[in-house]
């Protein structure tokens, strides 16, 4: 199928022209509000017997579609209709009602477009099928010629009979086309009417990056609280497999640690997938701190056979609650990443000094490097986006012999 045959008689086509019937269809009524007004003004009790009083009626109709639609559900309804059969791209249409004039005004101007266009389509649509039916038989039934149908006499007469199916067709061809040229003007212009302005932009995209920031966020809590219980689990459970029959004491400590450190999760996990729950309550397990749980976590770490030396050089209750939730993921990071890597043994050092807390964890490189997930882990990439949020620094890789986590990150977070 050609690219003129398509645009005519294409899918897309099909769709425009039940779009600009639909506007023919709500046309009517204003058409006969119209037609009462202008009857009295003329003196006609049948304005629907004369089609310059139709054309009338319906040139006073259109006004009047004009100000119902200025209503603000207007724009939703008509938008609506435009993406289902119009072809227009859903995104450059607005998805509520007009607010500002200007938003009603551009609505109103569309719609009473769709209205006219698809008045004057409905009406060739009902009118020029039939009289063209009757061009391509009229030379095959002779009863059809002459003037009983409204017909020249000229048309059952020599060569124009011939003529007349070729006529037809092109009557056909003239009204598709003027259905497909009407089609995609409104198409064309749905946008300018119908779309966003500029504030519904910017407030989609806030909105959109508002969502973006709260996915991270969820992403990195889950990373973090799970990541680390599965690689401190998995350690622990693994420690007390091979000490079971030796050293009965670790193995009871090990079970005691998977126990707090899966309760803990599953409470951390129950908090985040509760903001993912629309209308759902989020969970009550609370967000841990250094002040909370630093301890808790230095002892499930060291559970799992790892030796951890923390020294702490300011009171975890001081510090500010955000501080002390960014500070405790990334002491947590570092410590899953020195559990998955088995460098031992690892240095924990926290401190207050100039007003930023400096956090530094350290591990001597593992003989054996770990191995990798496709694409990487993103533990790194959540301290950088923690640390980034609070307008801190973070520096992290391999010097003499050492794997160096060092993050600062300052106190006042307003």
């Amino acid at each position: 199928m050609t690219a003129s045959a398509v645009f005519l008689f294409g899918r897309r086509a099909r769709r425009r022209w039940v779009h600009l019937i639909l506007g023919g269809a709500l046309a009517m009524p204003y058409v006969l509000v119209g037609s009462v007004i202008l009857g009295p003004v003329i003196g006609s009790d049948d304005v629907f017997s004369s089609l310059p009083l139709q054309l009338g009626s319906f040139a006073i109709g259109l006004p009047i579609a004009a100000v119902t639609a200025l209503f603000a559900p207007t724009r939703p309804l008509v938008s609506g209709a435009v993406r289902a059969l119009s072809g227009t791209d859903g995104d450059a249409l607005a998805h509520g009602p007009a607010r500002t004039r200007g938003e009603r005004a551009r609505t109103a101007a569309w719609f009473t477009l769709h209205l006219g266009l698809g008045g004057i389509v409905s009406g060739m649509s009902l009118a020029v099928p039939p009289f063209a039916a009757v061009l391509i038989a009229l030379p095959l039934f002779a009863g059809l010629r002459g003037t009983r149908l409204g017909l020249p006499a000229a048309l059952g007469e020599g060569w124009a009979v011939a003529l007349t199916p070729v006529a037809g067709l092109a009557m056909l061809l003239a009204l598709a086309a003027c259905a497909a040229g009407c089609g995609a003007l409104l198409a064309r212009w749905a946008p300018a009417l119908l779309g966003p302005t500029a504030r519904d932009r910017l407030a989609a995209a806030e909105a959109r990056a508002a969502d973006l920031a709260v996915r991270n966020r969820l992403a990195r809590e889950l990373h973090d609280s799970v990541g680390h219980a599965l690689s401190a689990v998995t350690l622990q459970a693994s420690a007390a497999r091979r000490l079971l029959d030796t050293d009965p004491e670790f193995v009871r400590e090990a079970l005691a640690a998977i126990e707090d450190t899966t309760r803990r999760t599953v409470g951390e996990l129950d908090t985040v997938l509760g903001l993912l729950r629309d209308g759902d309550a989020p969970g009550t397990a609370p967000a841990p701190t250094l002040a909370a749980d630093l301890d808790g976590l230095l002892r499930r770490t060291r559970a799992a056979g790892q030796r951890v030396t923390a020294t702490v050089g300011t009171d975890p209750a001081a510090l500010p609650p955000l501080v002390s939730r960014e500070a405790y993921r990334i002491v947590q990071e570092g410590l899953t990443n020195a559990l998955k890597h088995a460098g031992e043994p690892v240095t924990v050092r926290i401190a207050a000094a100039d007003g930023r807390l400096e956090i530094t964890v350290e591990n001597p490189l593992g003989t054996a490097p770990a191995p990798r997930r496709p694409g990487g882990g993103h533990g790194l990439s959540g301290i950088a986006d923690r640390v980034r949020l609070l307008g801190g620094s973070a520096q992290a890789g391999a010097a003499g012999g050492l794997w160096r986590l060092r993050v600062h990150l300052p106190l006042r977070t307003t």
